[in-house]
């Protein structure tokens, strides 16, 4: 053995993360909020609502701190549909991921229109949410949109 392997040290290394993500004070409000099935958004200065509720303005930083309460329906902005769903996916028949826009917001969220055909989207379509019975405070309190009829 050399002088150089015996100075060799080793240990056991295993590379993790043990903490959980924080929502913050604004998202944390916006989930609580869905669990209630509600939706919330932020309002900027100039009165532009924000849903999800962002905490900053993109165009401002302005900090974003008033909320305000939207229908929880909307209309589609635009869609992509998937036809074969991936064992990935949370809904396992043909749906689409949409953006939402919803009534009285002026941006759009995404989330998924399950219940429906390919044909049946177009922009300006509205939808309305089907509600999970088991709300966790996160957005899959909302199961997925479906056509509001």
């Amino acid at each position: 053995m050399t002088k150089q392997e015996t100075l060799k040290l080793q240990a056991p290394f295993e590379l993790s993360y043990d903490y959980k993500r924080s929502s913050g004070p604004i998202m944390s409000k916006f989930f609580e909020a869905l669990s209630k099935k509600k939706i919330l958004g932020t309002k900027n200065a100039s009165g532009k609502v924000f849903v999800p509720a962002a905490e900053f303005d993109p165009n401002t930083n302005e900090a974003l701190t008033e909320f305000v309460e939207v229908e929880s329906t909307g209309i589609i902005e635009s869609w992509s549909w998937v036809a074969k769903p991936k064992p990935h996916h949370l809904i396992q028949s043909a749906f689409a991921f949409v953006l939402i826009k919803f009534h009285g917001a002026d941006t759009s969220m995404l989330h998924m229109v399950s219940e429906c055909a390919e044909s049946d989207l177009a922009k300006g379509v509205k939808v309305k949410p089907v509600w999970s019975s088991d709300p966790k405070e996160m957005i899959l309190d909302i199961k997925y949109f479906v056509l509001e009829k």
